[in-house]
């Protein structure tokens, strides 16, 4: 999920529609907005960001700042026009990196990637067992073959692989697929997403790479999981 900043609503519509196109989830804030989330969002809601994006605002080099605190997601400026002693000051400030107006959130996809490559020392791909995904929007490669996948799918697969090891809610998939303040989607949805995903990926392994257990949620594997491992009682999905 991508957090968009800007003290214009044309701005943070405009972006979040245009990441929605793409298939990627968004929340746009004004200012103060933004200031009251992020001193109060959970901790599950705060690493379900993956960039923010801070547009035109007075404040906008305290943000960084802020953000830092909270998460070490991707921090990208974008400005207006052209100023080297702005984006001096941003960089100065922590951003990350700094774009010009108008620009692609391809653009913008392709660029948080770079970040995180280079702190994390991220491939352009990643491999568990026979599941390979890729951070370019292409389909994985399941058993050797490309699995083709509908967008929420291939993301929700995705976000499981990058967090391997770690058991996820199902509500932090939820936010990192749909944002926070999706209203028009109930978070029930990521079960039946995870159902049809399972069903796949089963069928092209041979056994069920994604366990669950109610209440605890859902985890990456990369062998089948006997009754004593999984925890006994599992999750609906």
């Amino acid at each position: 999920m991508f957090i968009i900043v800007d003290e214009r609503d044309l701005v943070t519509n405009g972006y979040a529609c245009r990441f929605g196109q793409e298939g990627i989830a968004s929340t746009g804030f004004r200012p103060g907005q933004f200031r009251d989330w992020v001193a109060s969002a959970g901790e599950g809601d705060v690493q379900a960001v993956e960039a923010f994006l801070i547009g035109e605002c007075p404040e906008r080099e305290e943000f960084p700042r802020i953000i830092r605190r909270r998460s070490p997601a991707p921090v990208i400026a974008m400005n207006d026009g052209p100023s080297l002693e702005q984006t001096l000051g941003l960089f100065s400030a922590g951003v990350d990196d700094v774009v010009r107006k108008p620009v692609h959130v391809r653009e913008i996809l392709a660029r948080v990637h770079a970040i995180r490559r280079r702190a994390e020392s991220r491939p352009d791909c990643a491999t568990v067992g026979g599941i390979q995904v890729f951070f370019n929007g292409a389909d994985p490669i399941v058993n050797g073959e490309t699995l083709s996948l509908p967008r929420r799918e291939r993301r929700i697969l995705e976000y499981l692989l990058v967090n391997r090891g770690r058991r996820l809610t199902k509500a932090q998939i939820f936010n990192a697929v749909y944002g926070l303040f999706d209203d028009d989607v109930e978070e029930n949805v990521i079960e039946s997403h995870i159902s049809k995903l399972r069903k796949k990926l089963r069928a092209r392994l041979g056994y069920d790479p994604i366990d669950s257990q109610r209440f605890l949620g859902y985890l990456l594997v990369t062998q089948p999981l006997s009754e004593g491992q999984s925890g006994g009682l599992r999750a609906a999905g």
